[in-house]
């Protein structure tokens, strides 16, 4: 299954993932927001190489990965109502809910943010509220830090059996 990486830092991490990346300028957002403010408006830029394999992975049977928070927030931007991620970029005020959902990451790997941020809003439209939860009950009984240099965690969607393409997955 094809997996499209959308980061500059990411091609280690896309063919170890056994899929193709493509580089694409992503800024990390310095200024912190508190208590669930909305996330500060961020410069974006999407490549026509990313759109186009972004789309290519879209309309396969592959997963869309983002590293970092502002990658969803660029993405999701240059997406049109009609599905289609075009390049371009700008700044975007995007803010990603679970009521406004994701419709172009599939995955997303980003850093810990304070149980306050309103990036977990963004990772609860990724992965569900419980899991969310779960993940920093977890982060806070093992000690982890929020924005510890280098710390990571991999945000999925809820798993569900595909028997159409996945004979393995059978419940």
């Amino acid at each position: 299954m094809p997996v499209a990486i959308i980061t500059r830092a990411s091609k280690d991490l896309g063919r170890a993932l056994g899929g193709s990346s493509r580089p694409s300028p992503c800024t990390r957002g310095s200024r912190r927001r508190r208590r669930r403010e909305p996330p500060y408006p961020e410069r974006f830029a999407v490549p026509e190489a990313s759109a186009r394999l972004i789309n290519a992975v879209r309309a396969g049977d592959g997963r869309v990965v983002a590293v970092g928070t502002t990658a969803v927030r660029a993405v999701e931007s240059a997406a049109g109502a009609d599905g289609v991620v075009r390049a371009g970029g700008g700044w975007t005020d995007l803010v990603v809910t679970p009521e406004r959902g994701v419709r172009m990451v599939d995955v997303l790997v980003t850093g810990l943010h304070e149980p306050q941020a309103s990036h977990l809003l963004m990772l609860e439209a990724v992965a569900g509220r419980a899991a969310v939860q779960r993940a920093y009950e977890e982060a806070a009984a093992g000690c982890c830090v929020w924005h510890e240099f280098g710390d990571a965690h991999l945000v999925l969607p809820p798993q569900t059996a595909h028997p159409a393409h996945c004979s393995s997955n059978r419940m």
